[in-house]
């Protein structure tokens, strides 16, 4: 496949995140090689066709990979840069019941749209063509234990972030605990909202095109987003006010310990300048069992712009 040194196939996607799986790829970091993640919607097809949560024999978010990085040590970061998103001919729009900020309003049952997707853009509806921003919902590194949800919580390794910054152009840096990271990536949207409020965006089937490389020592305890003109610092925590302060603590001590900012200098700037916003809906602790979709905790982001250090 043009521009993809490695395409990895929809048929290596699973749910969640785990160290207990055979990598499906091998690759040394640092190399600028590129690799295609093909993301899968047939979870949404399913709905479409039938309407019904029960009937769905898709799995739900799964993510493709893993993808072993020769190079990476438990106390790394991973960074993945986005290259590009290739989008296919649909995505769809799904209202599940119980689920997001409008599930008051949308009824009880499950609703779809079938959202084509061309050269002209995403044809929301008979009257509203737009340009796609596409970016990755789901991505992250494999516990030393146990398996991380790919649909929530987001966790200290990444998840479900659903953020819009995830896209071309950009750089993730992921915390690693496990040797070789074991990277995976799902969860492609054609577009969303900031903070998809409403649990789904126009999720799409495509290729992420992706390369890694290992920064050394960086022990990081949340993701962190690299633009071309800002980082932003995700913060988990419950409550919503526990995310800020933990966002903020690491814009914070980037600044201070990473570049050596005088305290001061740092509060007066951040005070002044330093955005934060909501994340993604998924929550930062596990779902109460009887209620899977309802979030507990909050993923909040944290902008630093470049234009300051």
């Amino acid at each position: 496949m043009t521009g993809i040194d490695h395409f990895l196939g929809k048929e290596l996607g699973r749910p969640g995140f785990r160290a207990d799986v055979d990598p499906v790829l091998r690759i040394a970091a640092g190399t600028g090689e590129r690799i295609g993640f093909e993301t899968d919607d047939a979870v949404y097809r399913e709905l479409h066709d039938h309407g019904d949560l029960g009937a769905l024999t898709a799995p739900i978010n799964p993510v493709t990979g893993p993808v072993r990085v020769e190079g990476a040590h438990p106390g790394d970061a991973l960074a993945v840069t986005v290259h590009e998103i290739r989008l296919k001919e649909c995505g769809w729009s799904v209202s599940l019941p119980g689920t997001g900020a409008l599930r008051h309003r949308m009824g009880d049952a499950v609703l779809t749209r079938r959202i084509t997707i061309d050269e002209a853009g995403v044809h929301l509806t008979d009257r509203h063509l737009v340009a796609p921003r596409p970016m990755i919902g789901c991505i992250g590194t494999a516990p030393a234990s146990g398996v991380n949800s790919t649909v929530m919580p987001t966790t200290a390794l990444g998840g479900n972030m659903d953020v819009t910054e995830v896209a071309p152009g950009s750089t993730v840096y992921l915390p690693v605990e496990v040797e070789g990271a074991l990277l995976s990536i799902g969860d492609i949207h054609a577009i969303m909202s900031e903070g998809e409020s409403s649990f789904v965006a126009i999720e799409a089937e495509g290729i992420a095109v992706v390369s890694v490389d290992v920064i050394p020592g960086l022990a990081l305890r949340a993701p962190r987003i690299e633009t071309p003109d800002s980082w932003l610092f995700v913060g988990l925590g419950d409550p919503v006010q526990e995310s800020i302060t933990r966002g903020y603590e690491d814009a914070y001590d980037f600044l201070v310990g990473d570049h050596g900012w005088d305290r001061m200098d740092a509060f007066a700037v951040m005070s002044a300048l330093v955005d934060s916003k909501l994340g993604g809906p998924t929550g930062s602790s596990d779902p109460d069992p009887l209620h899977p979709f309802a979030a507990v905790g909050a993923v909040t982001l944290h902008r630093v712009p470049k234009s300051v250090l």
